[in-house]
């Protein structure tokens, strides 16, 4: 079997997903990097080659937007997979040129239209009898979240559950990245992801909410008392359709107060509208300005202190007794910086697509068809967890900060 792997995507997690899977040869015997701007390819490429990596990479040039390109690239490199961390607008048309050119499929974000700020796996889903047709697997969302965090939830419910029925994803961000105002990915899809409107699952049915209408502090490991914000993720969609037990299914977030007022502020001026406006006779999107105005995410991780905390904490039924499970994991953005040259955020992220795809690779999980990371044996992707840069711990049958 093939391990040359084709990555699109050079931004701050393509970054880190090239050189993880640069450091692991016997998983990935060839690496080509693609993107629109061929000098940040070139760029991952030269660092991976300064800092030694045993698996070389290819760099070449790629409009994720144009399917004949993508497959004239795919049937040239003949990867056995490609692993998609472009924008998530683009996932249909790289699954489109997966189709044609016969190559398997991973992506870290779902899909989502660019004129609309939506995002949920319907459109994604629909494409099960193409690839099982096709005898390819495409495996969405395997960042962290999502991703891990739908691993985390299938290895609690495998190991630790008769049946979940209240599950709250927490994912915190306590470190500093010294600028006034930055996102930690693309802040085109930061802002349009939480300026939307707030929901989560709860008996059978999704309640939406005000956007950051629900908060509370929540402690976190080694970091404290953050103030939590509910706001709908899309790992809640799957994770309620693979688990039917569930009664309840929330994501919190922290937002630090400066990062909400600047946010605020900017809401207030229409710079996060997707609604082109005319200036000086052109069409413009106000958010993409901001977007290029504000810091790229791939540049904060120098200086970058503090930690991310991301964890589930799952409340349900073991042999007719009620059981509480909590499992998280800390990341230091220091520690990734020095690794890979990035922060935190894009570290835990990009290192679950690696791992995903060397999953994938030595076929523990392979089947055709489209599927999300909580329907295959979690496992083996537990354990590599611990291998390759974010190791997790847990709790067991404590009281969790929430009312059930």
């Amino acid at each position: 079997m093939s391990k040359k792997i084709v990555i699109i995507g050079a931004g701050g997690v393509g970054n880190v997903v090239v050189k993880k899977c640069a450091m692991n040869p016997a998983s990935f015997s060839e690496i080509v990097l693609a993107s629109r701007t061929l000098s940040k390819c070139d760029a991952i490429a030269a660092e991976c080659a300064a800092i030694g990596l045993p698996t070389a990479v290819k760099t070449r040039q790629v409009d994720a937007d144009n399917v004949p390109e993508l497959v004239a690239l795919f049937k040239e490199e003949k990867p056995f997979l490609v692993i998609n961390v472009a924008l998530p607008y683009q996932d249909l048309t790289i699954m489109d040129a997966c189709l044609e050119a016969g190559v398997h499929y991973l992506d870290t974000a779902n899909y989502e239209p660019k004129d609309v700020a939506k995002f949920e796996y319907s459109w994604q889903w629909a494409y099960q009898e193409k690839f099982k047709k096709a005898g390819l697997m495409a495996l969405l969302g395997c960042g962290f979240d999502p991703g891990v965090t739908g691993v985390y939830t299938a290895y609690a419910n495998k190991h630790y559950f008769d049946e979940m029925h209240y599950l709250d994803i927490i994912d915190c961000n306590a470190g500093d990245h010294g600028k006034a105002f930055a996102t930690n990915f693309n802040p085109e899809i930061n802002i349009r992801e939480i300026t939307q409107k707030g929901k989560y699952w709860e008996n059978g049915e999704w309640i939406e909410i005000e956007p950051m209408s629900i908060h509370k502090p929540i402690d976190y490991p080694n970091i404290g008392p953050k103030e939590s914000y509910v706001l709908y993720h899309e790992e809640l969609e799957s994770l309620t359709k693979n688990f039917p037990t569930l009664k309840r299914a929330r994501f919190w977030m922290t937002f630090g107060q400066a990062y909400l007022t600047h946010l605020e502020v900017l809401q207030n001026v229409g710079m996060t509208s997707i609604a082109p406006i005319k200036f000086n006779g052109m069409d413009i999107v106000p958010l993409e300005f901001l977007k290029a105005v504000l810091p790229e995410p791939g540049t904060l991780g120098e200086n970058y202190s503090g930690q991310t905390s991301i964890g589930c904490q799952i409340k349900g039924i073991k042999e007719g007794k009620e059981a509480t499970y909590y499992v998280w994991n800390n990341c230091h953005h220091a520690d990734c910086y020095k690794e890979v040259q990035a922060q935190g955020v894009s570290y835990t992220t990009g290192v679950p697509a690696m791992i995903g795809a060397s999953l994938m690779i030595d076929g523990s999980w392979f089947t055709p068809g489209v599927f999300n990371v909580e329907e295959f044996n979690p496992d083996p992707f537990m354990e590599l967890l611990n291998i390759h840069g974010l190791p997790w711990e847990e709790q067991h049958n404590i009281t969790l900060p929430h009312e059930y």
